[in-house]
């Protein structure tokens, strides 16, 4: 039988990390409603602590510790914003952590982690830095690892907790998907508190671990290239899955240029600046509008915004954008 998160989980993580992170706006986008063509609240979890959602699952994580877990320290493997969090929330927790991040990872997500004082640890690839978290795990530090964990679970369905108790009336709410802790989060909390929503995930070309996942019936390892690292997991957990294979409606996936551009319309219409794994939301709710009709009203988890507008400036270049 399958367990999974419910929302008297989400609620005890909302208690935990209260006055540790930001209870983020929730705002209807008249920007991008016209662009869209339909009514679309936004979650600005970008103006989260660290810049993103991570802070949540990392934060209710890091307090639910025990004495001997903080002794020895944490680790994390990141592609930049679950390093990023785990960097600042340990130090202000009080708690010794290690970072692991390719060298493809942002160059602002590798001197926030080292300016929080963490210990950066770079490896070739992303399927590099989770072999070597593996290895440190083994060694004794506590892994804190970004999805597979039912506490960062949890800590992360605080986004839909919020969502639903802020937002006007939707139906529908997208959610960006790299291993999967965000989506699985929110789908518990929205499910629970608002079961007519249609909830869908978006992932990019080159970082489809979900979608693959769905179509193989479970798990499987996945070829990592999209630009768009802070999506790119080698693949998702037995624990994500089953949330979203039996909570979400479709996984949408789009093309790196198609989420780059959706950084550049969040800019132009909604006034945010967001990174590559929030702008791919844009070129999906076009297909979910698609698919699902008129009367639709939509919600976006705007995840993150720790892409510098040189990398923004940079893959615009490279496909061509303005």
């Amino acid at each position: 039988m399958t367990v999974l998160i419910g929302i008297t989980d989400i609620e005890q993580a909302a208690e935990l990390v209260a006055g540790h992170v930001v209870r983020t706006p929730t705002v209807p986008s008249p920007g991008l409603s016209t662009l869209l063509g339909a009514p679309t609240t936004v979650k600005l979890e970008l103006l989260q602590r660290t810049g993103s959602f991570k802070a949540r699952g990392a934060t209710a994580r890091l307090l639910s510790l025990s004495e001997a877990e903080r002794a020895a320290g944490v680790v994390a493997v990141s592609g930049g914003n679950h390093g990023i969090a785990l960097a600042v929330m340990a130090a202000a927790l009080d708690v010794k952590a290690t970072v692991v991040m390719p060298r493809s990872a942002p160059a602002r997500s590798v001197e926030i982690v080292e300016s929080a004082g963490a210990t950066l640890r770079l490896t070739d690839d992303m399927g590099g830095a989770f072999s070597l978290v593996n290895r440190l795990r083994d060694e004794g530090l506590t892994l804190v690892h970004p999805f597979d964990d039912p506490m960062v679970v949890a800590g992360q369905g605080t986004v839909g907790l919020e969502f639903a108790e802020d937002a006007g009336d939707l139906t529908d709410v997208l959610v960006s998907v790299g291993g999967g802790g965000l989506i699985a989060g929110v789908a518990a909390a929205l499910r629970a508190r608002r079961p007519g929503l249609r909830i869908w995930g978006v992932e990019t070309e080159g970082a489809e671990a979900m979608s693959r996942a769905l179509a193989a019936g479970g798990p499987i390892p996945v070829d990592l290239s999209s630009i768009v690292s802070t999506l790119s997991a080698p693949s998702v957990s037995q624990l994500t899955y089953n949330h979203v294979s039996a909570l979400v409606t479709e996984v949408l996936v789009v093309s790196d240029r198609e989420a780059v551009q959706g950084t550049l319309d969040l800019a132009d219409h909604a006034k945010v600046w967001a990174e590559p794994a929030a702008g791919c939301l844009l070129p999906a709710a076009r297909r979910v509008l698609e698919q699902v009709g008129d009367g639709a009203r939509l919600g976006l988890v705007v995840c993150g915004g720790n892409a510098t507008t040189a990398d923004v400036m940079l893959w615009s270049q490279r496909f061509g954008l303005r």
